[in-house]
This record gives structure tokens, C-alpha cells and sequence, in this order.
């Protein structure tokens, strides 16, 4: 049984220490805030993969719980032209992909790690972490340590790990497109509940769906070629920031206008950012995972899937590999070629969200080639969704 430094109390850190400690292992999380994330953040979806690589964690009705369904997906067009609808893909035994809010999943899943007897200490900052062959140790910014068998970076996109691991390590790349989002109450539409519907606008990207309970939950991608100082965005708030959605949103023949005004409270815009690829995921007993490792564009809805399925592939390989660098070597062998093609994926799907005016002109007309005749390979996304995880065939070193 190893002893495992987890740093990152988020979604991934948690599904990575309730994994590990599946496998009898003994992981502890450190939280560089001094308190949980309730009521922090917008809202996902999490894809069938996702819930797939739950089940053997016992995690896939935990997670079902806080959310709800969301089967399908409509296409269409600013000018109000429907285009298709297609399934976001299914497992054997009907489960689909779930939209939650980020806040309900890291709540749900920080209480069932604590059910589990997992310990998790906030307001521990990773400054530094050194290793010798037998273990590691993290210095916080509190002037305390900790020492464990390995050392695991869940801790984002700014990862403080990663920098330990491989001080050239690349810096993120910005994706030009900003989000933002928010909920609607009292709002009638005549959407099926459930259906994601997404719309290529006139000057920005547009996603709705209705909650069972008759809420809409929104978000939009708005082009932005140059990326935005901390300053900027929180510039971006209250009714001027409104105002620039509805102007965006003008000329669209679509529920976009009526959604933000109807909104009461529009999430501050954040700016988007991904990596191409992390040449050095490990060094010795430390490794990161999910977005310190394969950031993602949301445009590939995939973010918090590959979290998952990190945390599950990561914990096999330390369950049946018993020398730890070997395993860790592994796990890496196992999910570098696949995310780093999810990343390139999420990449392409955000560039249709970022064209000028001449390119959405093209764009729209492909778009309408592509749904008249799809390509004869099938979906290109589709190789995300239908990844399976086999949690009881052993991991070769």
C-alpha cells in the first residue's frame, strides 16, 4: 500500500484519491484554497466515457443523482436553420451523458471521498517537492511538509507540479474564444428537455438546454483574437457585458436574445486555453493528471471525462504494476496518444467557433454540405464517447 500525495482537491484530485483508494491504497489531498468549492463555477456535461469509467468506482448513480440526462444534440445555424440532431452515444445499459453543475459534482464526490475515509487539508499551497528513491516530499506555502510514496498534480491548468517536474514545461495556448453562461428561471420554451441545442451564430456560438425542472441553462463561446489580462475579463460583468451578448446575438434567429435578457445573473467571462501537448507528464514518484497534463478546449466536451479516466487508468496501473516509476511510466503509455488526440479534436471543433465574417460565410456552407451528406468515416468525434476502460484486465508494466 503506498502512501499518495495528491495535490488538487478539485474533480480530478477527488475521483483520482476515491480510485486509488479502491485499490487499497492510502491517498491524501491537498487543497491550496482554505475551504470547498461550493457554489464555484459554470456547469458541464459529462460524456458517456466519463460515466462509463465511473461504474467500477461505484460512482456512475452518485453522479447520475446531481445531474440529468442529456441524450442528444441539435445542430443549427444563426439564420434558424435546424441542421441535425444526433445521440451523444449510450452505454449498454441506457445511461447517457449527464449536464451538472460543477459545483453539485464536486460537492457529491468530496463527500463520498470523505464517506470513504479519505482525508483532504485545505489551505496547503505546493511551493516545492523534491524526491529520493524510496519516496517524495511537498512543501506548502504554511511552512509545512508532507511525505509520501508518490506525488500526483491534479491541480489544473496552471499546475504548480508540472513546473516541478519539468521547469521548461510549454505555458498554455490560448484558444481565441472567451465563455460565459448562466441560468434562467421562469422562462418557457418549447425544447425537449434534456436536448443540448447548439447553434453556429452570425458573430458567436450559442448553446441552450432545458433542465427537467423547466430551468434553461445557457452558455456562449465568443470569438476574442487577442487574450485577455485578468483586468479585462473582470471588466466584463453587469449590463455592459450584456449588452455585448445581445449585440452578438442580434441578428440571430434563435432563443439567444431572449435567454440573456431573461438571465439575472451572466457568468464573468474566462478565456480559453488548451496544450497541444506536455512533453514531460513524470519525473521519478510525481506525475500530473487530467488538465495540468492534456488542457482541453470545452469545445470537445471532454475536460472532466479525461480527468476520469486518468484517475481510473492511473490507479490499474499502480494496483498491478508494484515498482511505482514503472507504473507511472505505464499509465502514460496508456493515455498519452489518446488525449493529445482529444485535445486536437477539441481544437478543431473550437476553430468553427472563431471565424470572421467571410469565414462563417464558408464555414456555413460547409456545414451544410457536411449535415446533407455526412462523411462516410463517421462522426469525428465519436472515437471520444466510445472509449472503454476494462478495470478488471491487468496492466502489463
Amino acid at each position: 500500500m503506498a502512501r499518495v500525495l495528491i495535490i488538487g482537491g478539485g474533480i480530478a484530485g477527488t475521483i483520482t484519491a476515491i480510485a486509488l483508494h479502491e485499490t487499497g491504497h492510502e491517498p491524501v489531498l491537498y487543497e491550496a484554497y482554505d475551504r470547498g468549492a461550493e457554489g464555484v463555477g459554470a456547469f458541464l456535461t459529462l460524456a458517456v466515457n466519463g460515466m462509463d469509467a465511473l461504474r467500477p468506482l461505484g460512482l456512475k448513480d452518485l453522479v447520475s443523482g446531481v445531474g440529468f440526462a442529456t441524450p442528444r444534440m441539435s445542430m443549427g445555424l444563426g439564420d434558424g436553420t435546424r441542421l441535425t440532431e444526433f445521440p451523444f452515444g449510450a452505454l449498454p445499459d441506457g445511461t447517457v451523458s449527464q449536464t451538472v453543475m460543477r459545483s453539485d459534482l464536486y460537492v457529491a464526490l468530496r463527500d463520498e471521498a470523505a464517506r470513504r475515509g479519505i482525508p483532504v487539508e485545505y489551505g496547503k499551497r505546493l511551493i516545492g517537492a523534491s524526491q529520493r528513491s524510496d519516496g517524495v516530499r511537498a512543501e506548502f506555502a504554511d511552512r509545512t511538509h508532507a511525505e509520501g510514496d508518490l506525488l500526483i498534480g491534479a491541480d489544473g491548468l496552471r499546475s504548480r507540479v508540472r513546473e516541478i517536474i519539468d521547469p521548461g514545461a510549454p505555458s498554455p495556448r490560448y484558444v481565441p474564444l472567451l465563455n460565459t453562461g448562466g441560468l434562467v428561471e421562469g422562462l418557457s420554451l418549447d425544447d425537449e428537455p434534456g436536448v443540448m441545442n447548439m447553434v453556429f451564430g452570425k458573430r458567436a456560438f450559442f448553446s441552450h438546454v432545458v433542465h427537467p425542472n423547466g430551468q434553461v441553462w445557457w452558455f456562449a463561446n465568443v470569438p476574442r483574437k487577442a487574450e485577455p489580462t485578468e483586468s479585462e475579463l473582470a471588466g466584463m460583468t453587469g449590463e455592459r457585458w450584456r449588452a455585448e451578448l445581445l449585440r452578438l446575438f442580434a441578428a440571430d434567429r434563435t432563443p439567444a436574445v431572449g435567454i440573456v435578457r431573461a438571465t439575472r445573473e451572466i457568468y464573468q467571462p474566462w478565456a480559453t486555453y488548451d496544450f497541444p501537448s506536455v512533453p514531460v507528464w513524470r519525473k521519478g514518484r510525481m506525475v500530473i493528471i487530467g488538465d495540468a497534463a492534456h488542457a482541453t478546449s470545452p469545445a470537445a466536451g471532454q475536460g472532466a471525462s479525461m480527468a476520469i479516466e486518468d484517475a481510473v487508468t492511473l490507479a490499474k496501473c499502480l494496483r498491478d504494476v508494484p515498482d511505482v516509476e514503472r507504473a507511472l511510466a505505464a499509465y502514460e503509455g496508456l493515455r498519452r496518444e489518446r488525449v493529445e488526440a482529444v485535445v486536437a479534436q477539441g481544437k478543431r471543433n473550437g476553430d468553427a467557433k472563431a471565424v470572421g465574417p467571410v469565414g462563417r460565410v464558408i464555414r456555413d456552407l460547409f456545414i451544410k454540405r457536411a449535415f446533407r451528406k455526412p462523411p462516410s468515416d463517421g462522426d469525428p468525434n465519436e472515437f471520444m464517447w466510445n472509449h472503454h476502460i476494462d478495470w478488471e484486465a491487468p496492466v502489463a508494466a
